[in-house]
């Protein structure tokens, strides 16, 4: 074992609160996923998808522009910008 002088005991309540604070991050993490895990299951039993999901009845056709979304005449430019003011 290292020599670590008079503040052994300073390192080691160190070294152990870290570890103790790692270890209950870890512990939150895993049941946080399994209840978020959980969560998704029952959601998807339910009937409810993700957006991201591939389904085989999803349309891959290209998106139609809306009524309104018409060019701009040439008229509705944006103004030219001004001087400055000296």
């Amino acid at each position: 074992m290292p020599d670590l002088g008079p503040h052994a005991a300073f390192i080691w309540a160190a070294y152990g609160v870290t570890l103790v604070a790692v270890a209950a991050l870890v512990l939150f993490i895993v049941t946080d996923d399994r209840h978020q895990r959980r969560l998704l299951a029952e959601l998807e039993r339910q009937g409810v998808t993700r957006r991201s999901a591939k389904t085989a009845t999803a349309k891959t056709s290209t998106v139609k522009p809306a009524a309104s979304a018409k060019p701009k005449p040439a008229s509705a430019k944006a103004p030219r910008a001004r001087k400055p003011k000296a």
